[in-house]
């Protein structure tokens, strides 16, 4: 099995001992992502649409860092604080996947995330 560690300084270092993604025979997996500016290491907003789209665009550095990107995605796990935000998510998504055909994906409610986020996504993409 061939195992490439990916890392980039365009998306957040890991916040423990993981990496920030692992591409294997032609996929690549992602860490979960939250919704941090990259280059503060901050929270960018508390307003749920504002971390959704930081935290796809944290998804697709990774991506990119890993010659692939959210084009290429195949699933998807969001994990949010609040089931209310549904709506807000998928418009977001609908977005940020204008033009392309979304990948799959699952939205799962948790009690809580890492630095209080409201919401965490990792991917599964092709390479």
């Amino acid at each position: 099995m061939n195992r490439k560690i990916i890392f980039t300084e365009n998306a957040p270092g890991a916040i423990g001992y993981y990496s920030q993604a692992i591409a294997s025979n032609g996929l690549v997996y992602t860490a979960g992502q939250i919704p941090l500016d990259p280059q503060t290491g901050e929270i960018v907003s508390s307003d749920f649409s504002e971390q959704v789209k930081q935290t796809l665009n944290n998804i697709e550095s990774v991506l990119v860092a890993s010659g692939t990107d959210l084009s290429k995605s195949i699933k998807l796990t969001v994990f949010i604080t609040n089931l209310s935000n549904y709506p807000e998510l998928n418009a977001v998504f609908k977005k940020q996947f204008d033009g392309i055909d979304p990948p799959a994906r699952s939205v799962v409610e948790v009690s809580a995330l890492p630095k209080d986020v409201s919401i965490e996504i990792d991917c599964i993409a092709a390479l």
